[in-house]
C-alpha cells in the first residue's frame, strides 16, 4: 500500500505546550499547520505540569518594555547561570516572552493569570524577582472547549490531584489546606469543588475542571482547533525528509498506515526530551548506574525520539550543561492494583515542622529551596556506593495541618498510606529511624538542633526561611519563621524520597531563532526545535519555577510567527479581561480552508 501524502506549510512533531504554541502562532499568521503526536492524547509532560511559565516583563507586571526591569532579570540570570551564558538566546527569550504572553492572552483561548506572589528561587542574588514574573493558564471547564478538544487532552496526573481532581496553586490550594483546619470558607470551597468533580466523574469519567497543565493544553488545543490546525494523534514520526540540504517534511506511521507530510516552510521538533529513555539516563544522569535509579514525571513517549530524528541529519546534542535534567524529589506510591505512582515533592518540603535527612540522620539541604536544589544536594551528599535517597521527616502536628508527600492532612485518613508502606510511623524518633534504616543517634541530634533553631526562627545550618521564596512556601501564620517549626509531637512519620525529574535540560543545539545546529554551528535549514528537545537556555540551572514552560511557549510563539507567511503586525496593547474566543472569523475561515485533509479514521480509545 502506497504511503499517503499530505502537504502543509509547517509540520510540528509533538503536541506538548511548545509544539502547540508553535502551531497556534504559525496558523494565526497564515500558515497551513499539521501536528503529529505519537500518543493517543495531547499534552505530554506539559499536561502533567503545574502549568506555570516564567515570562518576565509581561503586561501583567506593568513592566512591559521597561528596560531597567529587564536589566534586573539579566543580572539575576547571570548570577545564577554564570558561564557559559547563551546571551543571544536569552535575549531572544527576554524580548519574546512579553510578546508571547500578550499574543496568547489577546488573540487566542489561552487566557493567563499572573503569579503575583511567586518569587524567584535565589532571593539573595541581585535582580531576583518577588512576583509577577510568572503566568499560568486560567482554569477552564472542559465543556467550554468542546468535546472534540477535551477528549484529546491528557488526563490530570493522579498523584498531583485530589482523587483525580486538579488543584491550582494559590487560592484554590490555600482553601483546601484551610479546610483541614476546619475553616468554614475552606470547607465550602472544597465542598462545591468535590460536588462538581463527582458529577464530572459520573457523566464524563474524568475531571472537567481543567487547571494547571491540563488547562494549558486544553486552551492551546482549542486555539489550534479554532485556527484549523490539523492535529493528529497516534502518529509517530519515524524519519525526517531532507532534500537538497533542507528539511522538507517527515515520514510517519499512523493507525491506517504510512504517511508522508511535505512541509514547505519548516519542520519543528517538540517531542519532550529524553527523560523516559533508560540508556540515556544511564549515560548522562549521575547516580544511575543501570539507568533505572531515576523516576521521571514525564510520560513514556518522552524517550528521546526528537533528538534521534535530528541526529540522523547531523544535529548536535549538547550534554555539557550544569545538569542534564530538571531534578525533582519524588516518592513511589504503591497502589493495591499493583501500579506504582510517582509523586513530586513540590510543596511539603517548605512547610514548618518537616526536614529531609540522609541515612546518617543529617540534613543535607535547605528543604524550602527549589525542588531542583533538593535533588542536586542529595546526589552530592550521598556517599559513593550508597543508594541515592533521603527521608522527609515530620511529626503528628505537621500531619494534621499539611501534606507529607501523597499523604494528605486531616480529615483524609493516613491508614491507606501506612498499610501500603508508603508512610512510615514510629512512636519515638529512634523507632522511626530504625524502621527507615536511619542512624537513630544522628536523627535524634539533628532534630534536637533543628528544634532549637525553629524556636529562634533561624536555621543555623542552611538558612531556611531567609529568602522570600522560602517564606512564601511556608505558612504565614507560623512565627517567627514561617518555614520553621519544631518536630516534637509524637508519633513521628517519614516518606522515602528518591531522585526524579520533570524533564531534561540536555538536548539539541539551537540558535536564537530556534534553528537546529550542527556540530560546526551551522543551521540545518528548515529544522527548528522548541521545548525540552532543545538544550536549556539556562545552561542546566533552575533559577525559577516555570523555566521549562516559559521558553517552550516563547520560542514556540517566535518560531510560529517566523514560519507564518503573513507579516506579523504589532499586537495592540489592550488588556483582555473577559473569557472569550478571540479569533476573527475571517482568520479561522481562511486557515481552515487552506488545510487539506484526507478522510479521517475513527479515533481510537483515549487514555491519560
Amino acid at each position: 500500500m502506497a504511503a499517503q501524502e499530505i502537504e502543509c506549510d509547517v509540520l510540528v512533531v509533538g503536541a506538548g505546550a511548545g509544539g502547540l504554541a508553535t502551531a497556534v502562532a504559525a496558523a494565526h499568521y497564515g500558515a497551513r499547520v499539521v501536528v503529529l503526536e505519537r500518543a493517543a492524547v495531547c499534552g505530554g509532560a506539559s499536561a502533567w505540569s503545574g502549568g506555570w511559565a516564567w515570562a518576565p516583563g509581561s503586561f501583567f507586571s506593568g513592566q512591559e518594555g521597561d528596560e531597567s526591569a529587564r536589566d534586573d532579570v539579566r543580572a539575576y540570570l547571570r548570577a545564577v547561570i554564570g558561564e557559559p551564558y547563551d546571551d543571544e538566546s536569552i535575549e531572544a527569550f527576554l524580548a519574546g516572552a512579553p510578546e508571547m504572553v500578550r499574543f496568547f492572552h489577546e488573540r487566542t483561548r489561552l487566557q493567563f493569570v499572573p503569579g503575583m506572589k511567586i518569587n524567584d528561587i535565589y532571593g539573595d542574588l541581585p535582580g531576583a524577582g518577588t512576583g509577577n514574573r510568572s503566568v499560568a493558564p486560567r482554569p477552564v471547564n472542559a465543556r467550554r472547549l468542546g468535546r472534540h478538544v477535551w477528549r484529546r487532552v491528557r488526563h490530570q496526573l493522579y498523584e498531583t490531584s485530589f482523587l483525580g481532581m486538579g488543584i491550582m496553586a494559590g487560592d484554590d490550594l490555600g482553601a483546601f489546606l484551610s479546610a483541614s483546619r476546619g475553616n468554614l470558607g475552606g470547607l465550602v470551597h472544597v465542598g462545591w469543588r468535590m460536588a462538581l468533580h463527582v458529577v464530572d466523574m459520573v457523566f464524563h469519567g474524568r475531571s472537567m475542571q481543567l487547571v494547571n497543565g491540563t488547562a494549558l493544553i486544553g486552551r492551546l488545543l482549542a486555539s489550534a482547533s479554532d485556527l484549523g490546525v490539523d492535529v493528529r494523534t497516534s502518529h509517530q514520526v519515524v524519519r525526517l525528509v531532507e532534500e537538497r540540504g533542507r528539511v522538507t517534511g517527515a515520514i510517519a506511521q499512523s493507525p491506517i498506515g504510512s504517511l508522508r507530510v511535505r512541509a514547505s516552510r519548516g519542520v519543528v521538533i517538540s517531542t519532550g526530551g529524553f527523560p523516559s529513555d533508560r540508556a540515556l539516563r544511564q549515560s548522562l544522569f549521575p547516580g544511575t548506574p543501570t539507568g533505572q535509579e531515576h523516576w521521571t514525571l514525564a510520560p513514556a513517549e518522552s524517550d528521546g525520539t526528537g533528538l534521534a530524528l535530528a541526529a540522523e541529519l547531523g544535529a548536535s546534542v549538547r550534554t555539557e550543561l550544569a545538569s542534564p535534567a530538571a531534578w525533582c524529589p519524588v516518592s513511589l506510591v504503591p497502589y493495591r492494583s499493583g501500579r506504582v505512582g510517582v509523586f513530586p515533592h513540590i510543596m511539603d518540603r517548605a512547610k514548618p515542622g518537616s526536614i529531609g535527612v540522609l541515612a546518617s540522620g543529617r540534613r543535607f539541604v535547605n528543604e524550602a529551596n527549589g525542588y531542583y536544589d533538593y535533588v542536586a544536594a542529595m546526589i552530592a551528599a550521598v556517599p559513593d556506593g550508597q543508594p541515592i535517597q533521603a527521608w522527609q521527616i515530620a511529626d503528628a502536628r505537621y500531619m494534621r495541618r499539611y501534606p507529607l508527600g501523597m499523604a494528605k492532612p486531616r480529615p483524609v485518613p493516613l491508614f491507606p498510606y501506612l498499610r501500603s508502606g508508603y508512610l512510615v510511623r514510629g512512636r519515638t524518633i529512634e523507632e522511626l529511624a530504625e524502621q527507615c534504616g536511619i542512624d537513630p543517634d544522628g536523627l535524634r541530634r539533628t532534630i534536637e538542633t533543628f528544634n532549637v533553631d525553629a524556636a529562634r526562627g533561624t536555621d543555623s545550618e542552611f538558612g531556611r526561611g531567609s529568602t522570600p521564596f522560602n517564606r512564601y512556601g511556608g505558612d504565614a501564620r507560623v512565627g517567627p519563621n514561617p518555614s520553621l517549626g519544631p518536630i516534637d509531637r509524637p508519633p513521628y512519620y517519614a516518606v522515602r524520597v528518591l531522585p526524579g525529574s520533570f524533564g531534561t535540560f540536555a538536548g539539541l543545539s539551537a540558535d536564537a531563532r530556534a534553528r537546529v545546529l550542527r556540530a560546526d554551528g551551522s543551521p540545518i535549514e528548515g529544522l527548528y526545535v522548541v521545548g525540552n528537545d532543545r538544550a536549556s537556555i539556562m545552561g542546566g540551572h533552575y533559577p525559577s519555577g516555570g523555566i521549562n514552560l516559559g521558553p517552550a511557549l516563547t520560542f514556540g510563539f517566535l518560531v510560529g510567527r517566523e514560519l507564518g507567511p503573513t507579516p506579523a503586525p504589532p499586537i495592540p496593547k489592550t488588556r483582555a479581561s473577559a473569557e472569550r474566543p478571540s479569533m476573527l472569523p475571517t482568520t479561522r475561515e481562511r486557515s481552515a480552508s487552506r488545510v487539506r485533509r484526507p478522510e479521517r479514521h475513527p479515533e481510537e480509545g483515549v487514555s491519560g
